[in-house]
Parts: structure tokens; sequence; C-alpha cells
């Protein structure tokens, strides 16, 4: 038998694990943590205060969560320093593997210690030649220190598309709780629109496709501070009777909502590394309708469990006119077998011990 590990999780610090609302990287974070627990093995979690998992032990270095403090998305150091307790300790005999979490500060010390850090990347990773300033020195900064890295992507198409052979690398499907994400085979007559309100998320094109369908469509998600002005000239004017912002919903909420769409509309603008909302939907049974970008065709069965259309909003309502003859007890099977939590870990855990 191998021996339980003593692992360190490095979570972001802008919200608690799990968040109180929405937060696709924290739910993965409390998943994992939860169920590395519950596997045996002994978990520090490194994180917001307020955070409530089922490890050994949480450390948090701020009295805080970020957002709660103001602190902007642009201020990057307060994870560096997070990283860096957590290497700390993990040298000091404390760990047996550290996993980190966070956008920046794993690879400043990659290759430096020598207890296995591990890198998810939740967010995309690739050469860009419009990104800002910040993004192009991340990508030069992780090609640069590469060959001491080991990361998990969470899509095939993410790994595909950084162009980098890291010291050792994976692709890890993120996972839910499909025991929450519950099947429901009764759905009412409208569409859903979930995610972060930016326009790259194919908010726009779910509108109009939804206005030209004649179809009633309920948006739910979080608008961040950058994004208002966005949405009180863009998206405000195009909400009517049948067209409603519901706001951003807590994980119940979601689930209700989820159940009763006859589709989830996901057609997104830019390469999405893996999309957690459309594994939470097709849970509740519920199809979902994609443009072909990013991980959308891993994720989708096109013809099962959803549609996989080029990107054009006639498409996306010849999609939606044909959305019953999915069977949504396929659609739940599908997400079951493939984006369960418990998956999730054990991939994880495989990982570790190949690092030992």
């Amino acid at each position: 038998m191998k021996k339980k590990l003593r692992i360190a999780q490095v979570a972001p610090l802008w919200y608690t694990i799990p968040p109180k609302k929405y937060g696709g990287a924290e739910r993965i974070i409390a998943h994992l943590t939860d169920g590395l627990t519950a596997a045996g093995h002994s978990v520090t979690l490194f994180a917001s205060p307020g955070s409530k998992t089922r490890a050994q032990k949480i450390i948090s270095i701020r009295s805080r969560p970020l957002r709660e403090s103001g602190i902007s998305w642009s201020n990057k150091y307060w994870d560096v320093m997070n990283v860096a307790e957590a290497v700390r300790l993990a040298e000091a005999g404390h760990f047996d593997v550290v996993h980190t979490h966070t956008d920046f500060g794993t690879v400043f010390f990659a290759g430096i210690s020598a207890v296995p850090i591990v890198r998810t990347f939740h967010s995309g990773l690739y050469a860009n030649k419009v990104a800002d300033e910040f993004h192009k020195t991340r990508y030069d900064l992780l090609r640069l220190r590469r060959r001491y890295l080991n990361v998990v992507f969470i899509s095939r198409r993410m790994k595909e598309l950084a162009g980098l052979h890291f010291r050792k690398s994976t692709v890890i499907y993120n996972g839910i709780d499909t025991d929450k994400f519950v099947f429901n085979g009764l759905p009412e007559d409208y569409f859903l629109w979930v995610g972060r309100i930016e326009k790259k998320k194919g908010i726009e094109n779910a509108i109009e496709a939804s206005r030209r369908f004649g179809s009633r469509l309920i948006i739910a998600g979080r608008i961040d501070e950058g994004m208002r002005t966005y949405f009180k000239s863009v998206i405000r004017p195009r909400l009517s009777r049948t067209i409603r912002y519901v706001g951003e919903l807590n994980e119940k909420e979601l689930v209700r909502t989820y159940g009763k769409a006859r589709a989830l509309l996901n057609p997104i603008e830019w390469e999405e590394p893996f999309g957690l909302v459309v594994a939470e939907a097709m849970s509740c049974g519920t199809p979902v309708i994609a443009y072909r970008r990013g991980s959308m065709p891993e994720l989708i069965e096109h013809g099962k469990t959803g549609y996989i259309v080029e990107s054009a909003v006639s498409n996306l309502i010849a999609a939606m006119k044909k959305i019953d003859r999915i069977n949504r007890t396929d659609v739940r099977v599908h997400a079951v077998s493939k984006f369960s939590a418990k998956r999730m870990v054990a991939q994880y855990e495989k990982f570790y011990y190949e690092l030992l």
C-alpha cells in the first residue's frame, strides 16, 4: 500500500474556499481538498480566512479575502506570498507535495524547492501577440522555467495551445459534485446562459439567438468591477420580459436553474480552457449548445449531450430548434462518468505519486 501523503493545497486569496456564490477554481480546490482528505491524506489548505473544508489545517496569511479588502485583480503579490509560505513549510519538512492553483508565483519556486510542486492552470496559457504586458511576461517566464515545472492542464486543447513542453505534465478534467447537481428530466420552456459577464463568454450571442428564435432566456452570473460599464451599456438595454438577468446565483439556486432549462447556451468567443458551467449543466441532464471553441468539443458529445456548432448565431438557432431530440438521461450519464469530483481526485492523487 502506498503511503499517505502530506499535501499543501495553495489557493488564490480572492475568495473563500469554497466561495459563497460562484467561483470555478475555488470550487475545484474545495472538491480536491475534501476528496484527498477523505482518501486518508493529510491536507493543509493555504486560503483566505472563512474557508471551510475538510482539510486538517487551514493557513491564512491575510485577515480577509482580497476582494473584500478592495485589492485590485492586477495585484499578484499576495498570491506569490501565499506560495512562498507553503514552500517554506515544505522545505522545513511539513509536506510531500505542494499543489498551487494561483495564477502567478509558482514559476519563481520551481526548481528551487526539493519538494515537488504541482501547478494547475485554471486560466488559458498560450502565446498571444495582442496580450497585455502582464500576460506576455507570464508566458515568457513559464517558457523560461518550463523544464522545472510540473503542470496540470484542464483540457487537451489547453495543453495543445500552450505549445510548451514542461518537466512533467498531464490533463485532468475539472470535477463537480454530481450528487448535488441532480438530474431533472422535466425542463421548463427557457434557455440559460451562465458565466462571468463579459463579451468573450458569448453572452451577446446567446441574447441575439434567443431574441431571433423568440425563446425565453435566463442570464445568471457575476459582474466584476471592470465589466459594469459593459453590462450597463451593452447588456442591460437588450434585456426584456423574455430575456432576464437574475444576478449571481449560489449553488442551490444554480442547480435548480440548470435543471429546469431546455439547454445551456455557451457560444463562447475565446479558447476557454474548460467551462465548468458545461459540466454542471450536463450533470443536471441539461444539454449544452456551444461554439466550436476551446475545450467544447472535448466536453460535449455532439448530437448526444448537446450540439457543437460553428461560430454564427444562425447555427446556434438551428441547434436550439432541435434541442428536444437530446435524451437528458444520456446527458446525465455522460457527465457523471466524465466529470465527477471523485474521478478528478483519483487522477490528481496518481499524478502526485508519479512525482515522488
